[in-house]
């Protein structure tokens, strides 16, 4: 006779609808429901991709602040929001809205205050937990609250400056503030730079760890309580450094507890009590691992922080289709490898994302001439800055929504000096799964106001080699935005163009009316002509417009003088970009040509399953533009005719 399998036991993530739910589990039960929570995130990430990585790291550790506050009475600040998806699950976000996540109509990637009131601030780029807790922290001391606020940083983000900024203010600022430093040893690259070393040590010294656990241990071991904090604080403070050696953090003046076991819910429980008890900042560093409970994600930390749909099972990919053409970032990171190796003076520079912008080949191929900063755009730029005052040609590729952060280096070291930096913007046009933070739908606006620079978009792969190798030559700032994803297909010439600076391409003549296409948009500029010409017998001319800055005003102005229309379009918003240049061209010429500008909204665009979905969502569907453009034109035409009369 076989003895029958174990009962199954009953799903606890399924009774979560709050915190209060997590409170009200036994500690026994708890490790059930940390396995079910990496159950869940895995099966969803496999079939819609997502941060898992870093989210399987952090389980325990939100079980753990989940039991200890009370959210949304106490506030959590979570770095990034890579390390959300657990907080969403033990907040009342769980079930279909969570799988549907970063899709249309689902959970977002990332944390979103207009989701819910248990998310305190939303954040889509490193570095913003702590100053954004800091100001937090100190409204509830001038208003005379008593909630906690409590920052859960990534280590990733203390190689950014505002987070070291934030930490020199802590203390000047508050006296209440807890701060979780999450070290995983890994942003989405392996972390780089003499904070990474630092923590290590910090985490690998035997010596060091015992003599703070064994004084901890001491202290902790009393009923937990402010005036125990105060003895513990006032020992310290007098011995000094005789016994054990103070923290980096220890001398900005927050109280360091740790490391502690991120994985040890009993652990995590005891040093989260005893720092919300504490009259002075504390901050606690917690050892996880990331992609912990998916042996393929621990094996492959880079890959597995932001994947795309993958086996379960293996870890495996979803492989795209036979023959498909490869991403603008692999044809990017490509060319910059060829044309390095022929001039050791060029440089790739990358801000933590070596395998997202493609440089991760140049990192391979001549390592000495590729830099990784780490979450550190700004200094990105600056030190790009510095070395093209010595003669070395910098390459700075940065995603569109990450460039923002660099905005005054732009233009007061690069610009201002005119130097010869190039930088390749990936993810222009939208991220769509990961929504407003990561669309790269501003570049164009906040670039082609600036001085000294030249601003260019591609209409495929093979134009963007040819803008890469004549942005080189230059002697100037350049700018090169491409999206997100695969190019379309066509052959790269074995020897790249130098394009002549602001002049458009002709593609396709025509007397009816001309579009104004850039990037993407001029393969959807040569599809719509070809419709007006066949059902409408228009006569449609398409312009790749490549420049943005300088714009072609030469060609522009010609065309103009006897055309009843001109359109733009754009994979941008509309404010200050493409068409508004064109725009502005035509009104200082005195043009009167009448124009139609096509993009995108004054809107933050929300996530959505695919480009497609949201294109439709505003308007920017194939079909939507084709009845937009033949509405203007049979009205314009139904005027003159009026007028003729």
């Amino acid at each position: 006779m076989h003895d029958s399998a174990p009962p199954l036991l009953p799903r606890l993530l399924e009774a979560i609808h709050g915190p209060a739910d997590v409170k009200a589990l036994t500690p026994e039960q708890l490790p059930q429901l940390a396995q079910e929570i990496r159950d869940e995130l895995i099966a969803v990430t496999a079939r819609n991709g997502g941060h898992i990585g870093p989210n399987l790291g952090v389980v325990e550790l939100t079980i753990a602040l989940h039991r200890v506050f009370s959210t949304p009475a106490d506030q959590f600040v979570f770095d990034v929001a890579h390390q959300g998806y657990v907080h969403k699950l033990l907040t009342g976000r769980g079930g279909n809205f969570f799988r549907q996540l970063r899709q249309t109509g689902g959970a977002s990637g990332f944390l979103y205050r207009a989701e819910s009131p248990h998310d305190a601030f939303g954040a889509g780029h490193a570095g913003t937990a702590l100053s954004a807790a800091l100001g937090m922290a100190t409204a509830r001391d001038l208003r005379g609250t008593h909630e906690h606020v409590v920052a859960i940083c990534g280590d990733a983000a203390f190689t950014c400056g505002i987070t070291l900024e934030a930490l020199n203010n802590v203390v000047s600022s508050t006296q209440r503030l807890i701060v979780i430093l999450n070290d995983n040893e890994w942003s989405i690259a392996k972390n780089v730079g003499a904070i990474s070393r630092y923590l290590n040590r910090i985490s690998t010294n035997p010596t060091y760890n015992k003599l703070h656990h064994n004084v901890e241990a001491f202290f902790t071991s009393f009923p937990t309580g402010v005036e125990m904090n105060r003895v513990y604080h006032k020992w310290k403070r007098e011995t000094k450094d005789f016994f054990v050696e103070s923290s980096l953090f220890e001398k900005f003046g927050l109280r360091y507890l740790g490391p502690v076991d991120g994985h040890n819910l009993d652990a995590l429980t005891k040093n989260l009590e005893f720092a919300k008890h504490c009259d002075v900042p504390v901050l606690i560093h917690v050892l996880t691992k990331k992609g912990k409970g998916l042996e393929a994600a621990v094996n492959s930390p880079e890959k597995f922080h932001g994947a795309t749909p993958y086996n379960p099972l293996t870890g495996e990919s979803k492989k795209p289709a036979a023959g498909a053409p490869p991403s603008y970032q692999d044809v990017f990171g490509h060319a910059l490898v060829r044309f390095a190796q022929a001039d050791p003076a060029i440089v790739g520079i990358t801000g933590a994302m070596p395998s997202g912008t493609g440089l991760a080949h140049l990192a391979a191929a001549i390592p000495r001439q590729f830099f990784d900063v780490g979450i550190a755009e700004e200094h990105a730029v600056l030190f790009a800055a510095g070395l093209a005052t010595k003669g070395i040609k910098p390459v700075c590729a940065i995603y569109s929504t990450f460039l923002q952060r660099s905005y005054d280096q732009i233009i007061h070291d690069v610009a201002l000096q005119h130097l010869p930096v190039t930088f390749c913007l990936d993810r222009a046009g939208l991220s769509p799964n990961d929504g407003p933070t990561h669309h790269g739908l501003f570049d164009l606006a906040y670039l082609r106001c600036v001085p000294n620079v030249a601003v260019m978009q591609p209409k495929d792969e093979d134009e963007l080699v040819d803008m890469l190798h004549t942005s080189l030559r230059l002697g100037g700032p350049a700018f090169i935005r491409y999206p997100r994803g695969a190019g379309l297909g066509v052959a790269i010439k074995d020897q790249p163009a130098l394009l002549p600076v602001g002049q458009a391409e002709v593609l396709r003549e025509g007397t009816s009316l001309v579009i104004w296409a850039l990037g993407p948009m001029v393969q959807d500029a040569l599809q719509l002509a070809a419709r007006l010409e066949a059902e409408e017998n228009l006569s449609v001319g398409v312009v790749n417009a490549r420049f943005v800055k300088p714009l072609d005003r030469a060609l522009l102005l010609r065309q103009a003088a006897g055309l009843p229309l001109l359109v733009t379009m754009e994979d941008h918003v509309v404010t200050g970009g493409f068409g508004s240049a064109v725009l502005e061209a035509l009104q200082e010429a005195d043009c009167p040509v009448p124009l139609e500008r096509i993009g995108w909204p004054d809107k933050f665009v929300e996530h959505g399953s695919n480009v497609e979905t949201l294109r439709a969502a505003y308007g920017l569907a194939p079909d939507a533009i084709y009845q937009r453009v033949l509405s203007r034109w049979r009205n314009l035409t139904t005027e003159r005719a009026e007028a003729e009369v």
